[in-house]
């Protein structure tokens, strides 16, 4: 059987990604201070683009099943948001903490003279996102292009006195990585 364009949870997922961490507007809602939208809102906003079929229950099945867990609910289920990777200004509250001695960013291989020179910069987003492992960065970085990654000397860089985010889905976050904090991983 056939699903539903309009109740396909990956192409859905990711235009709530694009509403909840880009364009609110896109709906006509508003995200408050901290990155949340009115869950009534959101989904009246979702159906009235005519694209996507939005209800309660699709939309708890889209916040459990992600695979990369990119919304969450606050307490009372009124509210949504984003974890991170928002490009408009928002405070999600993340809490300051001490990262592991090591961190990895995936990106494609284009982009690696550009970062070698600069270092990680946080782009379009609030922050330099950071994985806790190999795998994960090279599973963003394939996203991009040819992958190639970048060791992080997150131990280092937090002794001297750089701050660093954990995300409520597990994403290192970060304002950016100077070159010397960088090693290249064959």
């Amino acid at each position: 059987m056939k699903q539903n364009p309009k109740r396909d949870p990956v192409k859905t997922g990711k235009f709530l990604s694009l509403i909840l961490r880009h364009q609110p507007e896109t709906i006509g809602i508003q995200l408050d201070e901290h990155g949340w939208a009115d869950v009534e809102e959101l989904i009246h906003g979702v159906n009235k683009t005519g694209k996507y079929f939005l209800d309660r229950d699709f939309l708890d099945e889209i916040v459990e099943t992600n695979n990369k867990k990119r919304y969450s609910y606050n307490e009372d289920k009124t509210k949504i948001r984003a974890n991170q990777g928002h490009s408009v200004s928002v405070d999600v509250e993340l809490k300051e903490t001490e990262p592991p001695e090591y961190l990895y960013h995936g990106t494609a291989e284009r982009f690696a003279d550009s970062i070698r020179n600069e270092g990680l910069k946080p782009m379009s987003r609030l922050y330099v996102h950071l994985s806790k492992d190999k795998e994960t960065a090279l599973n963003v970085g394939k996203r991009h292009g040819k992958p190639h990654i970048f060791r992080v000397q997150s131990g280092e860089m937090f002794r001297q006195g750089y701050v660093f985010y954990l995300s409520e889905n597990g994403v290192w976050l970060t304002a950016n990585v100077p070159p010397k904090f960088l090693e290249e991983i064959e």
